[in-house]
């Protein structure tokens, strides 16, 4: 392609093997070129590496090695990326496709725009479509109160940006891209484009099921570092929020959970 941008995606992942490889190749047969394809994993031992070398010829870089986590394992991955654009792809998640061609032909159209963010079903562990990523249109003001509604798997993002506000902060375990997209947020646009463009899994051993409540504690951090006032909606949701959380299901958890951010 004349003119086209080199995107840099990297996978952080430890003891994924499951997902791992649909992951990997929901990337590579993408219908795109150029892309610098990373994967960044911790030190697996579940069989995740031997996948990992099936592909290693297709790869930018990868590496395993212990790590501090999956914070530190999309840094890592970045400080290698050499791409105009970034985007990072959890190792249980997968993009859907063309997104990578949509999202770049709509940052190429939009010169003024920091980051570009699309839909993401909601998948269950074999992949089946359980939802909808309640996705809407945000800015900096907005995400100051908690209205998030960014799926990371549909995110896409200059690398100039990230080079002004990044790395992401190693301290967080969960809220780390809520903290970048407000750091972005702040110098840059970001846009909504209403396009199908990830699957974002859910199953018992992810993240986003048993560490859920490390979230929000850790977005009021990011509120009060930035001066936020203790009567803001994102304080107050994320008082009430355990009330109401704690006996939904696993879907509806996910579901309300976007919608409160």
């Amino acid at each position: 392609m004349t003119n086209s941008p080199l995107v840099s995606i990297v996978t952080p992942s430890f003891n994924q093997a499951v997902y791992l490889e649909e992951t990997i190749q929901s990337v590579l047969n993408q219908d795109y070129e150029p892309i610098e394809y990373i994967i960044v994993d911790g030190g697996s031992t579940d069989g995740s590496v031997e996948i990992i070398q099936r592909y290693a010829k297709k790869l930018g870089w990868w590496i395993s090695e212990p790590d501090q986590g999956q914070t530190d394992a999309i840094n890592k991955g970045f400080a290698h990326a050499q791409g105009e654009i970034l985007a990072w792809l959890n190792s249980d998640d997968t993009y859907l496709p063309g997104a990578i061609r949509e999202a770049v032909d709509y940052l190429k159209s939009q010169p003024q725009v920091g980051m570009v963010y699309g839909n993401a079903n909601l998948v269950d562990e074999s992949g089946r479509v359980i939802g909808e990523f309640p996705a809407r249109q945000t800015d900096y003001q907005r995400l100051r109160r908690g209205y998030v509604h960014i799926p990371q798997q549909a995110a896409f993002f200059r690398t100039a940006l990230w080079r002004e506000v990044g790395p992401l902060d190693p301290t967080f375990y969960f809220a780390m891209d809520y903290d970048l997209w407000g750091r972005v947020a702040r110098i840059a646009p970001l846009h909504y484009y209403p396009r199908l463009w990830a699957n974002f899994r859910l199953h018992q051993s992810g993240k986003s099921v048993i560490s859920d409540e490390r979230c929000w504690p850790e977005m009021v951090r990011v509120h009060y570092r930035e001066g936020g006032s203790w009567l803001s909606p994102l304080v107050i949701k994320g008082r009430i929020r355990p009330i109401v959380y704690s006996w939904l299901p696993l879907r509806l958890r996910v579901w309300l959970r976007s919608m409160l951010r």
